[in-house]
């Protein structure tokens, strides 16, 4: 199922815009500043909430935030101002993955011949099993309508996706936050890719799944990484025998590789351990158990953050 998307991906990388440039200097001459980043990672983004709430709770607040699919769902609805939870609650009462997935991913697939029917009559849509115009809208019924455009975010926030068109990614910055989040988090095959502007987006992961040069590009001096990957452990053989554990395994395998260097560049890397819980799992229980992964990350590695901020005279 997620062949095509793994043969399509490529390096190229338009890593940020001129005022960008501009920000990231002027950052430097005065106060530094914290810039968290969010990876993707589907239903295993409960675990942001989880760190969130640590970092919250000790007075810690991000300066900016970038993520990538369920990071940038998640950071984007943070620096809308959505509390934290609303933002558990929308995990863990499974109104997030039902907006995901609106029919169970089984039945669309049993289903999918007859999506075909209407292009043997002329009419072509983009590829893709979900059109995700359900999920845009209800990200934005989340927040208000005065922070439904990026560039109005109490925090400065970044979306990380892929332009199908000329094979770069971009971090949108600027415009509608539901369809920007939907872009960001547009799983190839799985999702339609969104129009926005004059690119056609699909999820950021596919290239850059956890952002860390985006963060420092828009400023950040300093940069906390929530990496939601597996393990480094085998799996046994048996494993590969139920329908799907192919495909996710393929899929977890790449986005590891891809946030191999980016993970370099952070200067904290918090892990939450989510590998048994699956990219698109709809179950109540594993979004309690994300989220719970979430807070002992971040409280394992509490007195580590403060340190930092302090070296770096980051005052939160």
């Amino acid at each position: 199922m997620f062949a095509l998307w793994l043969s399509g991906t490529n390096a190229g990388s338009v890593f940020a815009q001129e005022t960008d440039d501009i920000k990231h200097k002027l950052s430097a001459s005065n106060e530094p500043k914290l810039g968290l980043v969010l990876g993707g990672g589907g239903a295993r983004g409960a675990a942001h909430v989880g760190v969130l709430k640590i970092l919250e709770q000790n007075g810690i607040h991000p300066d900016y935030i970038v993520g990538t699919n369920v990071g940038a769902i998640v950071g984007g609805l943070y620096s809308a101002g959505i509390s934290i939870q609303s933002l558990e609650e929308m995990f863990t009462k499974k109104s997030l993955m039902n907006s995901y997935l609106t029919v169970p991913l089984k039945v669309r697939l049993f289903a999918a011949s007859a999506f075909s029917i209407p292009r043997m009559f002329g009419k072509r849509g983009y590829d893709g099993l979900y059109t995700g115009n359900k999920l845009g809208k209800f990200l934005n019924k989340y927040v208000p309508e005065s922070e439904r455009d990026i560039s109005d975010l109490k925090i400065p926030f970044g979306a990380v996706a892929l332009n199908l068109l000329d094979g770069k990614t971009v971090t949108l910055r600027s415009g509608n936050l539901g369809s920007a989040l939907q872009a960001s988090c547009a799983l190839p095959i799985l999702r339609k890719p969104v129009r926005l502007n004059d690119g056609l987006f699909v999820d950021g992961g596919v290239v850059n799944n956890l952002p860390v040069s985006e963060a420092k590009n828009m400023g950040a001096d300093v940069v906390i990484a929530i990496n939601l990957d597996d393990s480094d452990r085998k799996i046994a053989e048996k494993e590969f025998s139920k329908i799907g554990t192919v495909s996710h395994r393929v899929v977890t395998l790449h986005l590891k590789n891809v946030d191999k260097e980016q993970q370099k560049l952070a200067d904290i890397v918090l892990h939450p351990d989510v590998e048994q819980i699956g990219l698109m799992s709809t179950s109540s229980k594993d979004a309690v158990n994300a989220v719970e992964a979430g807070e002992r990350a971040a409280l394992d590695s509490i007195d580590k953050i403060r340190s930092l901020l302090k070296e770096a005279g980051i005052d939160n």
